[in-house]
C-alpha cells in the first residue's frame, strides 16, 4: 500500500499543509522544531488512530484551534481521522466508518522507529509489551480484540479493588471478571510465547545485516501465565484486595533483549543499543511482510543520529534495495548528509520544511 498524498488541517504545527510523495523514498528534511516528526506522525495516526509519540489528542490540535483531520490517499484506498474537543475520534475508509476504530489497524501495516525507541530497553516491562502487541494486532486481529476486551476487563477489576478500599468486595462481581480475564490472559500470552519464536530469526538477520562482529541477539519471553495461572489467579484474590489492584495476567510479561547472553540493558553500549532498536524494527518490517503479503510502510525519524559512518553505509545500503523495500519515509535534520545518501536512487523526493 503506498501513500500518495497527505492532507493536514491543525495538526500540531501545520495548520494547512498538503504533501505529495515518491513511491519509494521520502526525505523530509529541515531543522528541529519545523514539523518532521510531526509530519510522520501523521502518517502513523492513519495506521494506528493514534500518535506513534504519545502526545494526547487534544494536544495535538493545532494552538488556538478545536478540531485536527489527517486525510491519507493510498493506492488502494482513503482513509481520513477527525478529532475535535469534547467529542468522540471518527475514522473513515474510502468515506464510510468502519463498526470500530481498531478497525482500521492493519489495514496498512506500518513501521516507524523513532529517536526515543531506546526506552524499550532502558525502561520497564510495558514498552516492550507494546512493541510485541503492536506487531500481533497488524495481522491478527482476534490477539488486538482480545487485548483491548482483557485491558478494559483488567481497568474495571482494578477500579472494583480499589473502590473497597482494601476490604471485602463483591465476590459475585470478581468472579465475573476472573472468569472473563482467565481464559484472555492464557490466550495472550501463549501467542505472545509463539511470537518470540517466529521473531527471534529474523532480528538474528537484521543484527547481522547492521554489525560486521559476531554478536549474538537474543530474545526472553518471561511469562508467570503457565498450567497452574487460572488456580493462582483465583488463590491470588486476597492478596490483590489487600493491595488494590490485580497482581497476576498477561499485563505483567515481559520480554528481556539479551546480546551474548547478558540483558542488554545492563551490559550494551550505547551503539550497540541502537543497533539492536534499529534491527528489531527491521525485522517487524520483514516479519509483517511475511505474515501479511504487504511491504509495510517505513518510517524513519533522525535515524542516522548517533550512528557512526560504518553503520549509516550498512543501513542506507539496505534501504536501497527495492526488492526488500518499498516506500520509506526518512526525515533528517541534516539535509546536505540525506541528499549525499540518496543521490544515486532515481526514486527518491527531498521535502523541505
Amino acid at each position: 500500500m503506498i501513500l500518495k498524498s497527505l492532507r493536514l488541517t491543525h495538526f500540531k504545527n501545520h495548520p494547512e499543509s498538503q504533501f505529495e510523495f515518491e513511491d519509494r523514498i521520502n526525505c523530509v528534511l529541515g531543522k528541529n522544531g519545523v514539523g518532521k516528526t510531526n509530519l510522520l506522525d501523521a502518517i502513523y495516526y492513519l495506521s494506528f488512530t493514534k500518535s506513534a509519540v504519545g502526545s494526547q489528542d487534544r494536544l495535538t490540535i493545532t494552538h488556538d484551534q478545536q478540531a485536527f483531520t489527517i486525510h491519507g490517499t493510498y493506492s488502494e484506498s482513503t482513509i481520513a481521522l477527525q478529532f475535535e474537543k469534547g467529542k468522540v475520534k471518527t475514522l473513515k475508509i474510502d468515506g464510510q466508518e468502519p463498526d470500530r476504530l481498531s478497525d482500521v489497524i492493519g489495514k496498512v501495516p506500518l513501521v516507524i522507529v523513532l529517536p526515543d525507541d531506546t526506552s524499550m530497553i532502558k525502561e520497564g516491562s510495558e514498552e516492550r509489551r507494546k512493541f510485541f502487541d503492536g506487531a500481533l494486532s497488524q495481522f491478527d486481529g482476534e490477539y488486538l480484540q482480545s487485548l483491548l476486551q482483557y485491558n478494559k476487563l483488567l481497568k474495571q477489576r482494578n477500579s472494583l479493588l480499589k473502590q473497597e478500599g482494601g476490604g471485602k468486595v463483591n465476590a459475585q462481581l470478581l468472579e465475573t471478571y476472573d472468569d472473563q480475564l482467565i481464559p484472555l490472559a492464557i490466550m495472550i500470552s501463549k501467542k505472545r510465547g509463539e511470537m518470540k519464536e517466529k521473531f527471534l530469526p529474523f532480528l538474528e538477520k537484521n543484527y547481522a545485516d547492521l554489525h560486521d562482529g559476531g554478536e549474538d541477539p537474543s530474545l526472553n519471553f518471561k511469562s508467570h501465565v503457565d498450567d497452574s495461572f487460572e488456580e493462582r489467579f483465583k488463590a491470588n484474590q486476597q492478596k490483590d484486595q489487600i493491595m488494590q489492584r490485580t497482581l497476576l495476567g498477561c499485563h505483567r510479561d515481559d520480554f528481556e533483549f539479551m546480546l551474548d547472553g547478558e540483558l542488554i540493558k545492563k551490559f550494551g553500549s550505547q551503539g550497540q543499543q541502537k543497533t539492536f532498536i534499529i534491527a528489531l524494527k527491521l525485522a517487524l518490517y520483514d516479519f509483517l511482510k511475511e505474515k501479511t503479503g504487504t511491504k509495510p510502510l517505513l518510517l524513519l525519524d533522525d535515524i542516522f543520529d548517533k550512528l557512526d559512518d560504518s553503520r549509516i553505509q550498512l543501513l542506507v545500503s539496505l534501504l536501497l534495495d527495492s526488492d526488500r523495500f518499498e516506500q520509506i519515509f526518512i526525515s533528517d535534520a541534516r539535509k546536505d548528509r540525506s541528499k549525499v545518501l540518496f543521490e544515486r536512487e532515481k526514486a527518491v523526493k527531498f521535502i523541505d520544511l
